[in-house]
Order: structure tokens, then C-alpha cells, then sequence
């Protein structure tokens, strides 16, 4: 059942991904004129990675993971998705940056990666509700961090998703892996987020009106869920954040933009989590 899943789910984001990157113009460009896709929250907790081995986990067309490899890390970029991997990989040969990609599911890729390899495992944005099994996730990061090594995550509140895009209450705080089957497939939400989700704010009109030809499959884990998961593994917790404000992804229809690339609403919520763990060194 579960590899129906990711299947289902590996066709969708190919398609998804198309129209996404149709609204990001001269991505290699940007990155050749010096730019990067990071927030500061991402910068700040990866902190010095120069010469670091870097894992990013459900990297998606890798320009956040050619962003990291700009600060001076050795990174490798793992997607399900056929068509963001050569993306990524493309973009990373024309804008010089030197990066690895490679098309896996994330727990696959892990069980497969010897131990003790990385000294950061990267999360970010959209990604946890996309683990079928995440006690099977934490342990497989635990796995190839090195001692000392450190799991980021850099997330959207799970609170978020209670409510429609008008802020109704209109779904149950789910937990616990529950299957939530989605008929229309993985949105085009970069057109949605109005180009807070491009480098630059630079937004080209690309495809319009977007319409998914595969249906798709999230995953609901709590706030509990993901800790549990991490604290079971053997990662250590050194710190965890909470955030008024969305990076990019413009969530809810009444939203206000502000020229950093952030959404926030009022009164206000939850809108993202960031969270540390570190693998013992002994």
C-alpha cells in the first residue's frame, strides 16, 4: 500500500514540477549573479557549513541545496521526482554550483546510505507531510549522521492545515500518519504564493490554470508525532522554534506580503517550526 503511495505520488510531483519551474525565470542567472533561496531562518541554523557533508532530504527541483552548497558544503539533493531531479541537476552544471541529486524515496535513500556519512541532514518546507513513516525516517537520519552530526528541519506548522484557504475551521487536527487522499493531485501553490516562492520575486506567468493529471497522498503528523519520532531514534533535541510568519508559501487568502518574501495574518498563529537534533558523539 505504501509503495502504491509513493508512487502515486512520484507522478504527481513530475507534473507539478513543471508548472513550478514555468514560473521561475533565469534561475541560473540568479544564481550566477550571487543569489540565494534561503531565509534567514535556514541560514542561521545551518550556521558554518563550509566543507561539510550535507544531506538535504525531499529537495525538490534543488535550488535551496545549490543555495546551501554556495556557503561551501559538499551536499547531496535526494527528490522522488524524476522531473525535479534533472532540474536540479541541470540547473547545478548551468549555474556552476557543484552539488549530487538523486531520484529516491527519502527513507529508500537512507536505508541504502552507509553510516556515519553526513554532518547535516537538511528538511525544509512541504516535506514531513509527505513521510509515510517517519519513525522509519528518524532512525534511517540517525543512521547516516555522523556522531556529533546534525538533523534541521525547517517546516510549516501542522496547525496550519486545520483550516481552508479562507481560515475556516473546517478539518480535524490529524495525527499519527493518517492518510489524507487528495483527487487534484499537488497544486501549482508557487502561482498561488504570488512570487514569494521565486528568487528574487522575479514571477513569470508560465502555466495558467494549472490542472493535475494524478491525484496524490499526504501523510498528518503532529507536532508530538515528529518529536516522538526524533527522541526514539536517539537524536538529542537541542532546540525548537515557533513562527508568526510564513516563508514563500502563502497558505490562506488573506494574507499580507512583505518584501522579505514572508505572509503573515492576523490574529496571528503558528505558521512554521524549526527544530535541531544532534546524534550523540559517543
Amino acid at each position: 500500500m505504501l509503495q502504491d503511495h509513493t508512487e502515486i505520488n512520484r507522478k504527481s510531483w513530475n507534473e507539478a514540477t513543471l508548472a513550478h519551474n514555468s514560473h521561475k525565470p533565469n534561475q541560473a542567472e540568479f544564481f550566477l549573479d550571487g543569489g540565494s533561496t534561503l531565509f534567514p531562518e535556514e541560514v542561521g541554523l545551518l550556521g558554518d557549513v563550509k566543507n561539510k557533508n550535507i544531506c538535504h532530504l525531499l529537495c525538490n527541483s534543488g535550488q535551496d541545496t545549490l543555495s546551501i552548497a554556495k556557503l561551501g558544503a559538499n551536499i547531496v539533493g535526494v527528490d522522488i521526482s524524476d522531473n525535479a531531479i534533472e532540474f536540479a541537476t541541470t540547473l547545478s552544471k548551468d549555474s556552476k554550483i557543484e552539488a549530487t541529486f538523486v531520484r529516491s524515496e527519502a527513507c529508500s535513500y537512507l536505508e541504502s546510505t552507509e553510516p556515519n556519512q553526513f554532518d547535516v541532514v537538511f528538511i525544509s518546507y512541504g516535506a514531513i507531510n509527505w513521510l509515510p513513516d517517519i519513525n522509519r525516517l528518524a532512525q534511517g537520519i540517525h543512521k547516516i549522521l555522523k556522531p556529533g552530526g546534525r538533523l534541521i528541519i525547517v517546516e510549516f506548522h501542522p496547525i496550519l492545515f486545520i483550516f481552508d484557504e479562507s481560515t475556516e475551521r473546517v478539518f480535524p487536527y490529524t495525527t499519527s500518519g493518517t492518510v489524507l487522499e487528495n483527487d487534484v493531485g499537488v497544486s501549482d501553490y508557487v502561482a498561488r504564493s504570488e512570487g514569494c516562492l521565486n528568487h528574487g520575486g522575479e514571477f513569470a506567468e508560465g502555466i495558467v490554470n494549472f490542472e493535475n493529471k494524478y491525484p496524490c497522498s499526504e501523510f498528518a503528523w503532529g507536532i508530538g508525532d515528529i518529536l516522538s519520532s526524533i527522541l526514539s531514534s536517539g537524536l538529542v533535541l537541542n532546540d525548537f522554534k515557533e513562527y508568526l510568519h510564513c516563508n514563500g508559501f502563502k497558505p490562506f487568502d488573506e494574507m499580507k506580503a512583505s518584501d522579505d518574501r514572508t505572509w503573515t495574518i492576523e490574529p496571528n498563529i503558528p505558521m512554521m517550526f524549526s527544530l535541531v537534533a544532534t546524534k550523540p558523539a559517543t
